[in-house]
């Protein structure tokens, strides 16, 4: 076992947070682990409940994430969706140089970096939106800041592992925006055609990861692509929600542009509009067949065992179970 405990940031997320269930999962095996929170709240507390040591700081700060990481020689590395998402990175980066003994950095990153290639990324640009598809001009600024910061990591010299995680089935995409309409009309309604997808559920993330910050040796250096074990239609996805629902859900495709605009812009175009890019920008590439081409990683070696389905994921997700309840 590392001398000291294991640093996982972002440990204060919202439902469906893998940092979250790293530091439980680590915590169960009996790792001493330090919680990075932005904010002491109830949040915060129920980490020290279940043993963390907690740690209040802001990830942009250079001198709270030196203290944080003082002591630990293992480091959890994850941010919610920001503008500040490199400068984040690339100060985690610093101080652990700084520090000079770092055995592990686990970095978790998304599956769009393993197409983001530097030859693709600088081609001219009518063939970077062929090979995008579906209207998309750019990749969105977060996948670009992701790119961006695996560079920086890897530059650093540090003992890193990229975890390139698919679209989770806790994303909002899947979860928060189609919820209405299917508890009211038993309609799936998503803007992705006949397109498949196989989402992740966000527990076998953090268990590849909470593995791997056990067991570093041979992953060191690495990068692991990952996604759900179910390449599924969205008509096969219905069958799945009316399952965790108990009542019937049918899939009625929508129209991409109108669908963005409806959801994603109503909810978050004002108050934060790099989320909302980032999240046009997927339902973009899923709807043009992109997540269905991503070379992947054997999830089931990574977890040591098989992977959560797409049926047990939604029926293990808080807001999709309160919402069944609303209708039972």
């Amino acid at each position: 076992m590392s001398s000291g405990p294991i640093l996982v940031t972002g440990a204060g997320g919202d439902v469906g947070s893998v940092s979250t269930a790293v530091v439980h999962m680590l915590l169960a095996d009996g790792w001493p682990v330090r919680a990075f929170v932005r904010t002491d709240d109830q949040r915060a507390e129920a980490l020290r409940e279940a043993g963390a040591d907690v740690f209040v700081g802001n990830l942009l700060n250079i001198a709270d994430v030196a203290a944080a990481i003082r002591g630990c020689r293992r480091v959890y590395f994850s941010m919610s969706l920001s503008p500040y998402y490199l400068d984040a990175t690339i100060l985690m980066a610093a101080a652990a140089k700084a520090k000079g003994d770092l055995e592990l950095l686990v970095n978790v990153s998304e599956s769009e970096q393993t197409n983001l290639t530097f030859e693709r990324m600088t081609a001219p640009a009518d063939e970077r939106r062929s090979w995008l598809g579906n209207g998309v001009q750019e990749w969105s600024p977060q996948q670009r800041a992701h790119w961006a910061g695996e560079q920086s990591l890897n530059w650093s010299g540090l003992p890193v592992v990229h975890i390139r995680a698919g679209i989770f089935v806790e994303n909002p995409i899947l979860t928060r925006f189609p919820m209405t309409e299917v508890i009211a009309k038993g309609e799936l309604g998503l803007p992705f055609g006949e397109a498949k997808l196989a989402p992740i559920a966000a527990h076998d993330v953090a268990k590849v990861c909470a593995n791997i910050l056990r067991e570093p040796g041979e992953h060191i250096g690495r990068a692991y692509t990952l996604t759900g074990p179910e390449f599924k239609t969205m008509a096969e996805f219905a069958e799945d929600y009316a399952a965790a629902l108990q009542r019937p859900v049918q899939y009625v495709p929508r129209e991409l542009d109108s669908w963005n605009t409806a959801y994603i812009d109503a909810a978050l175009a004002e108050t934060n509009p790099h989320i909302a890019e980032h999240l046009k920008t997927l339902t973009r590439l899923v709807a043009s067949g992109r997540y269905y081409t991503v070379d992947t990683d054997d999830l089931s070696n990574l977890l040591g065992g098989p992977p959560k389905t797409l049926r047990w994921a939604l029926q293990n997700h808080p807001l999709v179970q309160q919402q069944a309840g609303s209708v039972r």
